[in-house]
């Protein structure tokens, strides 16, 4: 189980995406003709190995649109985890009582999701995705991987969750992924393979639980700062994009 994509939502999906291709240094972003049915445009940015997505409502009544009205703007929309076996996933979310909302088998089986009620785990839609084989990611697109560049950042390595309790929702979390988590540092966490996590922190933008941070490995965190300072996206150490913190880890 690896953390291998973070979907964002924002209501201005090319601002968003600009700010994204000047800080992180990147360029590629696959447009999912995919995510229409749920009344949504994307962009989907590969760094490295793992994926920034941005979400923006192109039509009334959507839970992206929904959720900005929420929490008051742009913020973090879904964590992805993608999964070695998609039946076993699927088992533990059962025996936890959490409900799916969406699910999909597709491609004979070589590519199959399912979206947790973020309702029953608290925080953000939990995505739990499986692909074979395990480099493969479709929701990148065919050319994603021409398309990488890892000259600026190379990954995304954790995802923050704010709650109103930490430590039950980092509970609730361990129960829906067979993965209980730890304390560490003053945190709560649950470790995922490639050195990935996610962990859970108290409230601290007063705008309710929900993704409000992730961590991107970077070359140069100073060179980055300065980018996104440059144009008004930086938050005491964090960078800002759609709405959200990002912590920025040393390469």
């Amino acid at each position: 189980m690896r953390l291998r994509q973070i979907a964002l939502v924002g209501q201005d999906l090319a601002a968003c995406e600009a700010d994204i291709r000047a800080i992180l240094g990147l360029d590629y972003a696959y447009d999912d003709p995919g995510v229409g049915k749920f009344g949504l445009r994307n962009g989907v940015f590969p760094i490295g190995e793992t994926f920034l997505e941005v979400v923006s409502p192109k039509q009334e009544g959507t839970t992206a649109g929904r959720l900005i009205e929420k929490r008051g703007g742009d913020g973090g929309y879904m964590v992805i985890l993608q999964v070695r076996d998609i039946a076993d996933a699927r088992a533990q979310v059962a025996a936890a009582n959490a409900r799916v909302v969406e699910q999909a088998d597709l491609q004979g089986g070589t590519v199959a999701m399912s979206h947790v009620h973020p309702r029953d785990v608290g925080g953000a839609i939990l995505s739990l995705d499986y692909m074979h084989p395990w480099d493969r990611w479709e929701w990148g697109g065919p050319e994603w991987r021409q398309n990488v560049r890892t000259d600026v950042s190379t990954g995304i390595v954790g995802a923050e969750l704010q709650a109103n309790d930490p430590a039950a929702m980092a509970k609730r979390w361990g129960e829906v992924l067979g993965r209980p988590p730890t304390q560490a540092d003053g945190a709560w966490r649950i470790a995922l393979e490639d050195g990935g996590e996610i962990r859970f922190a108290p409230i601290k933008d007063g705008r309710g639980e929900g993704l409000g941070r992730f961590d991107v490995a970077v070359r140069d965190p100073a060179a980055v700062r300065a980018a996104a300072k440059a144009r008004g996206k930086l938050a005491g150490d964090d960078v800002v994009l759609a709405g959200t913190r990002v912590r920025l880890v040393q390469a």
